[in-house]
């Protein structure tokens, strides 16, 4: 027990106990459980791009331009996010660094700096690597992380209104970190960034599904997440069709694109999904949150994978 208690600390999941060790509970704050679709992310982008190569310079720019769209950008922004949701996480999830007081708020202003600095750097030295006369890299970063910022701070704090927070959130794990691995390796288009966009529309649905453990804090703080705005049982039947619609429909893309093969695999693999759905999402969303995720989301992003494959066949073509 005591080893689970500790991985979900160190993963930034809920229900994770304190911890007063301050590098355990900096990386508490970065939420590592939520870089995996980010690096994901930027292998899809490096697999549609056409142009990467089994080569240890190319191995070498992935691998660093996954740690700047996880650790770096998504911890900034599951950092900035705590610090702005302080209140809601005192209802919520009150064993969070901040509102436990396990941390400072002076230091977590300064992890938020340093994260981001470290990351618009990094952005910068790898469109030096790839030649970019346009720094793409540097401004995605910039523009991700002004979105995490309109997503989490006021006056505007998207997070407030559940459709455009949401998608918001599913362009950021999905669009972002797909864009900086194509750009990194090849180029970006304007049809990617439009695919890339939709697809993100599925990543909506998976961003309603964390909105059910804070309905609480949510609806006494006046936030209207779409769990609040229309009840858990509809948010449950809006995330499953978002999630399923759009995948449903990039996969009639891909098979308009010639790429019948990965159009089909593309919709076996909803299949499984929609099973996840009816076991957990559609009966009981607030108890089986976490089981839905672990179970329905590895299906999202490896048809995510089959997808860039398919666009990287396309641009070879």
């Amino acid at each position: 027990m005591g080893q689970t208690t500790d991985a979900r600390q160190l993963l930034g999941m809920k229900k994770a106990s304190r911890s007063r060790n301050i590098w355990v509970i900096r990386l508490q704050l970065m939420k590592p459980i939520t870089w995996i679709p980010l690096i994901w992310g930027v292998l899809c982008g490096a697999a549609a791009s056409g142009q990467f190569q089994w080569r240890w310079d190319h191995l070498v720019a992935a691998l660093l331009c996954m740690v700047l769209s996880g650790p770096l950008m998504a911890g900034f922004t599951q950092t900035i996010n705590d610090f702005y949701d302080r209140d809601i996480d005192a209802i919520n999830e009150p064993y969070r660094p901040i509102p436990s007081g396990a941390i400072p708020l002076l230091q977590v202003r300064v992890q938020v700096i340093v994260l981001l600095v470290a990351g618009l750097v990094l952005a910068w030295m790898l469109d030096r690597w790839s030649g970019h006369t346009t720094p793409t890299l540097f401004f995605l970063a910039l523009g991700g992380s002004l979105v995490s910022i309109l997503y989490s701070a006021p006056p505007i704090k998207l997070k407030q209104n559940g459709w455009l927070g949401n998608y918001a959130l599913g362009a950021s794990y999905i669009a972002l970190p797909w864009w900086a691995g194509q750009a990194l390796f090849g180029h970006l288009s304007w049809p990617i960034i439009g695919l890339t966009l939709v697809y993100s529309l599925a990543g909506l649905g998976i961003a309603v599904v964390n909105d059910f453990k804070s309905m609480a804090g949510d609806r006494q703080l006046g936030l209207q997440s779409l769990p609040v705005l229309l009840g858990a049982r509809a948010a449950s039947w809006v995330s499953a069709a978002l999630m399923d619609g759009f995948q449903l429909l990039i996969a009639v893309v891909l098979m308009g694109l010639g790429q019948q093969l990965a159009g089909t695999v593309l919709v076996l693999l909803v299949i499984p999904q929609v099973v996840f759905q009816d076991m957990w999402l559609l009966r009981d969303p607030l108890r089986f949150d976490v089981q839905y995720q672990a179970g329905a989301q590895p299906f999202l992003v490896l048809g995510m994978l089959v997808s860039a494959v398919a666009l990287g066949h396309s641009i070879l073509a």
